[in-house]
This record gives structure tokens, sequence and C-alpha cells, in this order.
């Protein structure tokens, strides 16, 4: 059952943003010639090792005329904190090469949770040291310390979670959530009947304690330092309730952070058409405001 929820919510993504894909990844460029006092060319470098697990890898992707000033977005692939893979994202790394061709792209694999590797604090581990290797080899990739996060499901959870609690040096200048769930002390999930979400839920059960709860929750991590904020959500997500959406949007509200907050009210866990437009057109404008 598991394999088949997560398999679900994989696909689910890989679906509706693969139909807004536009272009296809450009040719690895990795000339030695280049030189810092002229025009730098579009480099692209695949399953970057930042650790000794398989799944510590990432796609880089610099922009052409890139400078220290170049900001990066971070990509942060869903299911359900055991599965999915960086590939997932492509169609969204594809989007933003097209139409926001001046921030480089970072998208990454991380550690999948199993029965003996709990998702926390391991996958917040992982994204540390991801962005702890961007700023060993800023002067190679020609970047800012400037950071975004765009993730979806589990990865917009990881997404917020490390932007609010973990950015101790205030790097992240955007964040946003596609479906991420939010607080794990709401009562739609404390209280809830639906064993497919328990079963989600049952991920983060290696401590039901409420400290531990609020301790990987967004909603109780954000203050009113955290950084912008842009958020999407499905009224009919059989996976997040549409209060894991609306209780942070009023969070962030309370704290005067700046955000921006779409329910679709006839969405599910991912959706399709003239509402995937809205997001990207929305996901595009936000970034150029806040990172590009």
């Amino acid at each position: 059952m598991k394999y088949f929820i997560m398999k679900t919510i994989k696909y689910t993504f890989l679906f509706i943003f693969v139909s807004l894909s536009l272009i296809s990844c450009s040719d690895d460029d990795n000339s030695s010639n280049e030189q810092i006092d002229t025009p730098l060319a579009f480099r692209q470098e695949l399953n970057v090792s930042y650790g000794n697990d398989s799944d510590q890898v990432f796609d880089l992707y610099l922009p052409a005329n890139r400078t220290i000033n170049t900001k990066v977005m971070i990509l942060v692939h869903g299911g359900g904190w055991t599965s999915g893979d960086k590939v997932d994202m492509n169609p969204l790394k594809d989007l933003m090469l097209q139409d926001l061709p001046n921030i480089a792209i970072v998208n990454i694999n991380y550690r999948l949770a199993d029965e003996n590797n709990p998702p926390y604090p391991m996958q917040i581990e992982d994204i540390t040291t991801v962005v702890n290797l961007l700023k060993t080899n800023q002067s190679d990739y020609v970047i800012s310390n400037d950071i975004g996060f765009l993730g979806t499901s589990a990865g917009a959870h990881l997404s917020m979670l490390w932007s609010y609690a973990f950015d101790t040096e205030n790097d992240v200048k955007m964040v946003a959530s596609i479906v991420g769930p939010t607080n794990f002390t709401d009562p739609a999930y404390l209280n809830n009947q639906n064993p497919v979400l328990q079963e989600l839920i049952d991920v983060f059960g290696i401590d039901t304690s409420i400290n531990f709860l609020e301790e990987v929750s967004p909603y109780h991590q954000v203050t009113a330092s955290a950084p912008p904020t842009t958020l999407f959500y499905g009224g009919q997500d059989p996976l997040i309730p549409t209060s894991q959406g609306v209780d942070m949007e009023a969070r962030l509200t309370s704290l005067g952070v700046t955000h921006q907050f779409t329910l679709y009210p006839d969405a599910g866990h991912g959706w399709v058409g003239l509402e995937l437009l809205d997001t990207w057109t929305k996901l595009k404008a936000f970034t150029q405001t806040h990172l590009e």
C-alpha cells in the first residue's frame, strides 16, 4: 500500500508539470577555457555528489553571463519522504531555464526514509550539506549566497522547515510550497480516520509527542523574520487537509511575513489546465520579485 501511495504522489506531480515543460535541457558545456573577465557560458553538471550515499547527489544548472550576484533556486522533490527523485522536478527545472534564465538551479536528491532511517533530521541535514557545498564552491560556480526553495509535497515541507528553522545565516530569500504539509499537530491530522493519510503521517511516528510534532512543523517554527513565502493547495487534496494551507496563511499574516496564498477549491494533490497555468504565472512573478 505504501509503495502504491508514494508512487501515486510521485507520478501525479510528474504528470501535471510535464504538461508545462516547453524546453529540453541544454547541452553540457564544461569548457575549461572560461575566463572570469569574459561572459560566462551556460554550465551544467549532473549527479554532483555531496555525500557517501547514492541519493546524495544534485543536478546543477548555472546560467550564462552569471556573476557573484546570481541567485540560486533549490528544487526539492516530493514522494512522502520515502520515495521520489529529482527527475520528478525536471519539468519545473525546464520552465525555469526558459522563463527565469538568470537564476542558477540546483535540483537535489536526498536520502529517503525507511523503517531504519527516519526523515528527520536526516533530510534536513542533507539540505544543509547542499547549501554549505554551494558556499564552498561559490567562486568556482560564480553565484551568490542568496537562495530560494521550490518544493512539492514532502519536498515543500522540507523546504519550509529548513527555511524557517535552519537558515542560520538568513540566506533564503523566498520559499515556495506546492501542497506541502505544514502542521502535524493539526486536528485534521491527529484525529483523522483516513488510513491513507495516516500512513503518510506515520513516517514521522518515531515520536508522537506534541513537542516533537511541533519541532517538525513549519507552522510552529516560522517566525516574523521568515523569508517571503508562496503557498499553493488543493481544496480536495486527500493527503493534505485544506487547513494545512489555510492555517499557514493565517500564521504568516499574524507574523507579518510577506506571502501569497492560492487555494484551488476543486483541485486535489496536484492540478492541470488553467489552474496549473495560474500556478506557474504566480510562481514566476514571485520569484522575479524576491530572487531574480
